[in-house]
């Protein structure tokens, strides 16, 4: 074992060119072949690639697909998000651990199967859903649980049971995956027909300044959720001083309830990929990274035959569309399970083979992204919507949607409705309508933008989505009456506890105490002081945290309190004796008592 350990690192190394920018790379591949990422293995690394062994062993512990000890051969992780939740991933949990004769967290006494917990894994409108290795499982019940468990104790290869397979190219030979697009609704722009090259032959023949302007002219934003103007964005990065220049498309949306990005790489990557390139050409970069989080790994075979048939095409490599000196290709990074890898910054430290830590700004990725060089990092649908506009024109983009947010948005929806999936609809329609669209009745509660959005109520459903109004990289989440919205905001507050990298005080330390005091809310034991608490706790994590993780953490906290107090004043009530409802004498009381060997007096 030693000695394949050790010629496996060097040949894994070496296929990576001994770049330590690739650890993310060098740390799957041993991960997927050993089932860990060993200490013995952390020194052979760092020894090729002329590190420290502390910068290989702070990687591997930092992503949740890594690990130190081993794990089994076939690793079950169960999504455990709140819609899979509410539609009964706790069942399909007790089943998988019954029929393996082990605990959550834990792997079945032969060593095969490790069977674990995950946060969202962008499959929301199928849920339950779990990824196993890299094999996408959906719909999932009891009785389904405990077939997987028994086939895989009997040939243990999980794509034997990736049956039947989804709509599209999830049937595609090199997809040939169980997940359904749920594409309900198609648009104008992301998902209308298209002839691949026909927005970069049209980038070429224009200068890259003139192509920025056009994409200024048409007014896009990041679709991310932030926003920012795309064109300017690219204007800051194209003349930022430096001799190389970098383009990142950000496909790690790892919000829960959002998947939209995975029903365009499925469709349409070839549309993205022109975007990127389109990018490169009009900020003068040679070289484009595509990171894609762990949980879409199984898409990685289908994305780089796209990639190959590009360069074929004369669309990707050197002298692109005759244009000479335009030289620009793309790779793939995969990413191994941090959501805080969305924030654009941490996202680079992934890219250069370090901890998914966010970078301390300024300066800006425009300035100095990766490895210190100016980057611009888009995410997909806004390299969609680049190659559609230079294919149809800024005008024609801007014709569609609302006055302040031209053309169309996708939304992932899912939650208590009768048809969830990714709707195309065009910015400024109301969340009334797009109710009515997917077939949601009853409603008490919509989360829009996923946990780091906003929670509104029915006295909002006639606003608008659009970045003047409610603004959303996508996560549309129904919950209807019967739900219990404080603990769906307790779940959220999970997930951020659980994803924050823990680099600053407030995010890391402040958001368990906002957790804390909202569940002794919901357990009876709160008292109107303890408002005051979260409010103002919650307010003081978003203006002192470090990046956006930290400065949108506390909102499903401050936004149940504003849009739906009552719920709160409903919980909350003054002790008649004078104490905090949280506080039990008569428990509080029990060791002194003991050691007394008396009961106490209370008066």
């Amino acid at each position: 074992m030693s000695e394949n350990l050790s010629a496996f690192i060097k040949n894994i190394c070496k296929k990576y060119k001994n770049d330590h920018t690739r650890l993310m790379d060098i740390a799957n591949d041993l991960q997927n072949e050993f089932g860990c990422v060993s200490g013995k293995a952390m020194g052979l690394i760092a020894k090729e690639l002329s590190i420290h062994r502390v910068d290989v062993e702070s990687l591997t512990s930092f992503y949740a697909f890594l690990s130190k000890q081993p794990k089994g051969k076939i690793v079950i992780r169960l999504c455990n998000d709140i819609i899979d939740e509410l539609k009964g991933s706790a069942e399909v949990a007790a089943a998988f651990a019954d029929e393996l004769g082990i605990n959550i967290g834990e792997t079945s006494p032969d060593g095969k199967i490790t069977l674990e917990y995950t946060p969202c894994i962008g499959m929301c409108d199928q849920a339950p859903a779990a990824i196993i290795n890299e094999v996408v499982f959906t719909n999932l019940n009891s009785d389904k649980a405990r077939e997987i468990v028994r086939s895989l104790k009997k040939h243990g290869d999980p794509a034997r049971l990736s049956t039947p397979l989804g709509d599209g190219n999830n049937a595609n030979e090199l997809v040939r995956s169980m997940v359904n697009n749920n594409l309900r609704r198609k648009g104008e722009v992301i998902f209308a027909d298209y002839k691949s090259g026909d927005g970069l032959s049209k980038a070429l023949s224009l200068s890259p300044v003139e192509v920025i302007r056009d994409i200024k002219t048409s007014r896009l934003r990041g679709r991310g959720g932030a926003g920012f103007p795309t064109g300017m964005k690219w204007e800051f990065t194209r003349q930022a001083e430096g001799t190389k220049r970098y383009v990142i498309c950000n496909a790690d949306e790892g919000e829960p309830g959002t998947f939209k990005d995975r029903v365009i790489l499925t469709e349409c990557p070839d549309l993205m990929f022109e975007g990127m390139t389109i990018g490169g050409y009009a900020i003068g970069a040679e070289t484009g990274i595509l990171y894609l989080r762990g949980e879409y790994a199984y898409l990685l075979p289908y994305l780089e035959n796209t990639l190959s048939n590009r360069r074929r095409n004369g669309l990707l490599g050197k002298n692109i569309g005759s244009k000479r000196e335009f030289n620009f290709d793309i790779r793939i990074q995969i990413g191994a399970g941090a959501y805080i890898c969305g924030e654009e910054t941490a996202l680079i430290s992934s890219c250069e083979g370090l901890r998914g830590d966010p970078k301390t700004r300024p300066p800006f990725p425009a300035q100095k992204g990766y490895l210190a060089a100016p980057t611009t990092v888009n995410n997909v649908e806004t390299f969609c919507c680049v190659a559609r506009i230079l294919d149809k024109g800024a005008p024609w983009f801007m014709e569609i949607g609302s006055k302040g947010s031209p053309s169309t948005k996708l939304l992932s929806v899912s939650g208590d409705c009768h048809m969830p999936g990714t709707y195309e609809v065009p910015f400024g329609i109301k969340v009334s309508d797009l109710l009515k669209m997917v077939g949601a009745d009853d409603v008490a509660a919509i989360q829009i933008g996923g946990p780091s959005g906003q929670m509104i109520g029915p006295a909002d459903f006639k606003r608008t989505i659009c970045y003047d109004d409610l603004a959303t990289g996508g996560s549309i989440m129904i919950f209807n009456s019967s739900r219990n919205l404080l603990h769906i905001a307790s779940r959220f507050m999970d997930f951020f506890i659980e994803e924050s990298c823990g680099f600053c005080t407030p995010c890391r330390v402040g958001n368990v105490l906002l957790k804390e005091r909202l569940d002794r809310i919901i357990a009876g034991n709160g008292e109107p002081s303890d408002l005051i608490y979260l409010q103002e706790l919650g307010e003081s994590i978003k203006t002192s945290s470090r990046c956006g993780m930290g400065q949108t953490s506390p909102n499903p906290v401050l936004s149940t309190l504003k849009n739906f107090r009552g719920v709160y004043d409903k919980l909350v009530k003054k002790n008649k004796d004078g104490l905090m409802c949280s506080f039990d004498i008569k428990s509080s009381l029990k060791e002194a008592e003991s050691i007394a060997g008396r009961p106490s007096e209370i008066f």
